[in-house]
């Protein structure tokens, strides 16, 4: 969430007079066309047969840095991964690519992390799934207040960049009535509002270690309901900073809806939530900002801080609770320190999310049933989700906030410690639940944790490192994160190009060249917006210029629902298979979920042999439906996984089975890791078969997804 500017040099030159500036000094480059970048190359390069997603929804980024630019474009591919059809409500974005106990049935997602995918996603060209995921959480009752969350404040932020409020505005009731529930977590002796840190998404932490008795101890109990798993009520940075941030979402929404009694209301109870952070979660010893019990137990005291710093302690700066005023700012600023210190949060692999001088730092307490590995906890481990958060904190600070203590190269150095936390597993990048932040290992290492999603890193790079600072005006602000002088890690980063971002309706790329030679735009930094310069060559620094009027980018077509999908309802399509190999489920070629990570298998494979024409896959529409196209997903790994021969699509008449007729399919073979496209003129069905020759042998194919569309 990013205020107005509050100082520092800015460019307000429209392009109009820039080209007059530049043409009266002889200056032939402003007037240049932009440049551009090979999209269908790197698309390619990146993302294989499923390239055409990504070329029609994703900015395209070219950095000095290649380990950041392959994060970059695996992150988009973690995103349309964990991206679902949930047939008539849209689409949802969950956490885990695979089902886990504790998600919300039967769409499998969960809130606390949706505020991190509407961050994330807020950058896509085409809005449709952003929109459409904030539509489910709040009319599709997916904001279930499972666990603590920042959603209000993330679809604010969302807005910002799209430029449209709408989808917050035909929530506000119920954005409302959400907040409002969280009344039953707030203690109004305090001011604040408490939680129980599992409920917060962090089990195990300081406060519910300590609450239970096991932190007092060497001796892990073995019963996780009385050594920190559950317990530690406390009142939290992160719960009050959430509210705090959605509470002025509210606010916002209400004063564009013409309810300034509720935006006065709620614009009060942010002020009055600010007000007790700032006087009673500020620890003066530690420096820092720290949780307090909300009751007592056997070992700890209601009122009392807990023994030590939590990395949750820059969640305030995440939402810049933290007043930005010079002299306020910097009383608060001393924080950052601890976050550079090796002996405290900077671990050598990681942001430690405690202390190392925790007693209990890194203790393992739990683990998985059945396979005795490591389970989640954050008494010391390296998460991706809190070190998102604290970035986007600092981003903020550097932003916004007076003070000496933290760097802009800070930031980088630990941008590409992050960035490294993605690519410690093997040869393809794989973001997991936490990590050792002293061996940089991955300490869960469980099934589910593959490719996860509940963090942020494409917001980090726009947002944060080059500096797109989104407003709710039509003005377009950058302020890149990018030192000119040399990092203490790393080289220093001498070039990017940023294209086809959409931004309030407008196309915007953002091209920095260090030396000048590299994009023929000049030396320095250059805007483009619409394809016409409006800032540059110049400064690396913070630029704003007035957008005018917004108009869509370009048509959007209304969103096609998937006829298909069964995410798990009782009354919705069935799937079924002439056979079934082993470790593939039936139901799964038609669950909403797409992706193709060999480490999460997913779909459905025939048991037949190899290169046998007799499988086929059904589909029973549950009634008579008109339908005009298909898309269909196969999975291939150059192994044992490879696309089929052929297929042909039927459907059954009352003569029985019957090829669909005139079928048109692109591409005319079967592809693998993208979209095969089946049309034909419209026809009226209820059950569907698609019949495949499989690939030669000893090769099986898998179907990962089967879509079926109206007209």
């Amino acid at each position: 969430m990013r205020a107005a500017p509050r100082g520092g040099p800015i460019c307000r030159i429209a392009g109009s007079r820039l080209g007059a500036i530049a043409a009266g000094l002889g200056l032939a480059f402003a007037a240049q066309a932009q440049p551009s970048l090979p999209r269908e190359k790197i698309a390619a390069e990146y993302f294989g047969a499923d390239a055409p997603w990504y070329a029609r929804n994703i900015p395209f980024l070219e950095i000095d840095d290649p380990e950041i630019q392959e994060v970059y474009y695996y992150r988009w591919k973690v995103f349309r991964s964990h991206i679902r059809e949930i047939g008539p409500e849209g689409t949802t974005v969950l956490e885990f690519l695979d089902n886990v106990p504790w998600a919300r049935q039967p769409f499998t997602d969960l809130n606390d992390s949706a505020s991190f995918h509407i961050l994330e996603g807020r950058w896509l060209r085409d809005p449709a799934v952003i929109d459409s995921l904030i539509d489910h959480l709040y009319a599709g009752g997916g904001n279930d207040r499972h666990f603590s969350e920042s959603i209000a404040a993330a679809t604010e932020s969302r807005a910002r960049v799209s430029g449209d409020p709408s989808p917050g505005l035909r929530h506000l009731t119920e954005m409302r009535a959400i907040y409002d529930r969280w009344d039953d977590h707030f203690d109004r002796a305090h001011g604040l509002y408490w939680i129980e840190p599992l409920l917060d998404a962090t089990e195990y932490t300081i406060a519910s270690i300590d609450a239970s008795g096991a932190g007092f101890t060497s001796d892990p109990s073995p019963d996780q309901n009385h050594n920190g798993f559950t317990g530690g009520f406390a009142f939290r940075a992160s719960i009050n900073s959430y509210q705090y941030a959605n509470a002025l979402a509210i606010a916002r929404f209400a004063a564009l809806a013409g309810q300034p009694d509720v935006a006065v209301e709620y614009s009060r109870r942010a002020a009055k939530l600010r007000a007790a952070v700032l006087e009673q979660l500020w620890n003066p010893m530690l420096n820092h900002f720290v949780d307090r019990y909300q009751r007592s137990t056997a070992y700890v005291a209601a009122g009392e801080f807990i023994r030590g710093r939590e990395l949750v302690g820059y969640v305030p700066w995440t939402f810049e609770l933290v007043p930005t005023d010079a002299g306020r700012s910097e009383a608060f600023a001393g924080a950052w320190t601890h976050v550079l210190a090796p002996a405290e949060f900077a671990g050598a692999h990681g942001l430690r999310t405690v202390e190392a001088s925790y007693p209990r730092y890194l203790t393992q307490y739990r683990y998985e049933a059945g396979t005795g590995k490591s389970e989640c906890q954050w008494n010391g481990p390296s998460w991706p989700f809190q070190t998102s958060q604290v970035l986007t904190g600092l981003a903020n600070l550097l932003d916004d906030y007076s003070q000496t203590v933290i760097s802009s190269a800070d930031y980088l150095r630990l941008l590409r410690q992050y960035t490294r936390q993605h690519l410690v597993s093997g040869a393809e990048p794989d973001i997991q639940e936490d990590y050792n932040p002293d061996t940089g290992k991955p300490i869960v290492g469980l099934a589910r944790s593959h490719h996860y999603e509940h963090s942020t890193y494409v917001d980090l790079i726009l947002n944060g490192l080059i500096g797109i600072r989104p407003r709710s005006d039509e003005t377009l602000e950058i302020a890149p994160l990018i030192s000119v002088e040399r990092p203490s890690e790393g080289s220093p980063i001498r070039y990017f190009a940023l294209q086809g971002l959409s931004y309030h309706g407008h196309d915007v790329g953002i091209f920095y060249d260090r030396a000048g030679d590299r994009y023929a735009a000049g030396r320095g930094l250059s805007v483009f917006v619409d394809g016409v310069r409006r800032y540059g060559p110049g400064p690396l620094e913070r630029v704003s210029m007035p957008l005018g009027a917004r108009h869509p980018l370009e048509s959007r077509a209304a969103r096609r629902v998937d006829l298909a999908v069964n995410p798990g309802v009782a009354d919705g399509p069935i799937a079924s298979a002439s056979s079934v190999a082993p470790g593939s489920v039936v139901a799964e070629g038609i669950d909403g979920r797409l992706w193709f990570f060999p480490s999460n298998p997913n779909g459905w494979s025939p048991a037949a042999a190899s290169g046998s024409t007799s499988s086929w896959f059904g589909i029973d529409l549950r009634r008579k439906r008109l339908i005009g196209s298909l898309e269909l997903y196969f999975f291939a790994d150059g192994a044992g996984y490879a696309a089929p021969r052929s297929l042909h699509l039927q459907y059954q008449t009352p003569q029985g089975w019957r090829d669909v007729p005139a079928q048109k399919r692109s591409p005319r073979q079967p592809l693998a890791n993208g979209e095969n496209d089946i049309s034909f003129p419209p026809l009226t069905a209820q059950d569907l078969r698609l019949v495949f020759d499989g690939p030669a042998a000893p090769a099986n194919f898998r179907l990962i997804e089967a879509k079926v569309f109206a007209p």
